[in-house]
């Protein structure tokens, strides 16, 4: 296969439409190492403030389904301008906003512009890569939003030290209108045409409706068992978490039903019959409840249980992370030259090491010992996680591809979502009744709260790897018989 050159402009679209998706992970990871202090400011527990991350997550993976259609029925430009607006305008919100609820209304808005941009980015790849460097190039991708998780957590604690929180937003807007903006005029091109593409209003509110009933499940059936071991009263939560998740799988399912029937769907669905790339879905969907939650569990077992700074507790995460970043690239070029299996399965058998080791260690983590176990799986996700979507989509045809970045970034977004509301709840659960925060029992309850978080990770890493182990054999097969 011949070396093919990749456009300077293409590079430039991928980091100016990246950056969007870069700025709302960054704010997110930045308020997840603040979460104590938040908790004060707001005087709201645990269970609640997460909703700050998951909130975002939630709205990211609701605008998600959409893109197939707006990738379809407007050009890229005029997408991300909508991506521009809507980061800056949920910016200047979380500068002025006083109250819980209006953090809550911007972060909506946020979700909303990358919920927008991540999609276009993938699309602009999938669509304008030479075929040799698709692996390479979806690495650059993932490495232009992995990056914002490696800085994160040590940006929202440094910034905390020495100014408000709100600060980071004041930072993040000029980066927004005097890089992203004029990078992405000049490089954003249109390489197809548009469809006069309808929305199907229906199928959007019922896949809205299934995400949120879903992870409002997991929140609410958190908090009960939270209240329930407490000694408080878990009728009111439990009932909520049951409607909840009724009316989450009846929506999925309905969403499902009327994609097959209907003339112009939402999101074609046929091409999850093959059950090797629905295998790859699945593990693309788990990962991510490891990979996004980590964040929220290494920073609040550092202050909770082991009593560090939110600055020290960031800084944690930041080896880990940047590593992971580096070497988003490289799994591209490995999987690019020899193929899924070995770089993908090799990448997540290192990555499941991270949480043994973590477990086997909870009750007597350092912070040493606690970055030096995230890095070992934040090398190996980020080695292996980006060309599981890569190997998928290859496997489906060309005119399908955009609803498969769809689904996929959907799974992603909803799969981080999960992961903060289901790690929140265990630590809440752990630390029901352990006395005021910063006494020895609430320490060592939220260490006990770690360990049962790290080995539900290495149940989640272990099922992704099956999956996955499922799908190539599957996919060998199928070339036996060519």
């Amino acid at each position: 296969m011949p070396d093919e050159r990749i456009p300077g402009k293409l590079i430039g679209a991928i980091v100016a439409v990246g950056s969007l998706a870069f700025i709302g992970i960054l704010t997110e990871t930045v308020m997840t190492v603040l979460f104590p202090q938040l908790m004060r400011e707001f005087n709201v527990d645990t269970a609640t403030v997460q909703w700050i991350t998951t909130i975002y997550l939630l709205v990211v993976a609701a605008t998600m389904p959409l893109s197939s259609y707006l990738n379809r029925r407007f050009k890229h430009r005029t997408l991300f301008l909508a991506a521009v607006a809507l980061a800056v305008l949920g910016s200047l919100i979380m500068i002025v906003g006083h109250a819980f609820p209006v953090i809550l209304i911007a972060r909506v808005i946020q979700g909303m512009g990358s919920g927008v941009a991540t999609p276009l980015m993938i699309n602009i790849i999938l669509e304008q890569s030479p075929k040799s460097k698709v692996g390479r190039l979806m690495g650059v991708g993932s490495l232009v939003i992995t990056v914002a998780p490696a800085i994160g957590p040590t940006v929202g604690g440094a910034v905390s030290s020495i100014l408000p929180w709100r600060a980071i937003f004041v930072i993040v807007i000029p980066i927004i209108l005097l890089v992203s903006l004029p990078v992405g005029l000049k490089c954003v091109e249109q390489h197809r045409p548009t469809e006069e593409a309808r929305l199907n209003s229906l199928q959007f509110v019922s896949i809205v409706l299934a995400l949120c009933g879903l992870v409002m499940f997991l929140n609410q059936a958190g908090v009960a068992v939270s209240a329930a071991v407490s000694g408080g009263s878990a009728t009111v939560s439990a009932v909520f978490a049951v409607v909840s998740l009724i009316v989450g799988l009846g929506a999925l399912l309905f969403f499902g039903w009327s994609s097959k029937r209907s003339f112009s769907p939402l999101i074609r669905l046929g091409w999850l019959r093959d059950p090797m790339v629905l295998l790859h879905l699945i593990a693309y969907m788990l990962l991510p409840i490891v990979g996004i939650g980590f964040g929220y569990v290494i920073t609040n077992v550092a202050q909770l249980s082991l009593g560090i700074s939110a600055f020290l507790s960031g800084a944690l995460v930041l080896p880990g992370a940047l590593i992971g970043a580096f070497f988003a690239p490289v799994g591209g070029m490995l999987y690019d030259r020899f193929g899924p299996v070995r770089p993908i399965l090799g990448a997540f058998f290192a990555a499941i090491c991270g949480p043994i080791l973590l477990l086997v260690f909870s009750m007597r983590l350092t912070p040493v010992t606690l970055a030096g176990f995230y890095f070992i799986f934040g090398f190996g996700y980020s080695l292996g996680f980006s060309n599981i979507m890569t190997n998928a989509l290859r496997n489906i045809a060309p005119q399908f591809m955009p609803d498969g970045n769809a689904v996929f970034n959907t799974c992603l977004q909803f799969g981080g979502a999960a992961g903060t509301a289901l790690f929140s709840t265990i630590l809440s659960v752990a630390q029901a009744g352990a006395g005021e925060e910063g006494g020895a029992t609430f320490r060592h309850a939220t260490a006990v709260g770690g360990s049962w978080t790290f080995a539900t990770m290495i149940g989640i890493v272990a099922i992704a790897i099956c999956c996955l182990i499922a799908a190539f054999r599957i996919g060998a097969k199928r070339n036996s018989r060519l």
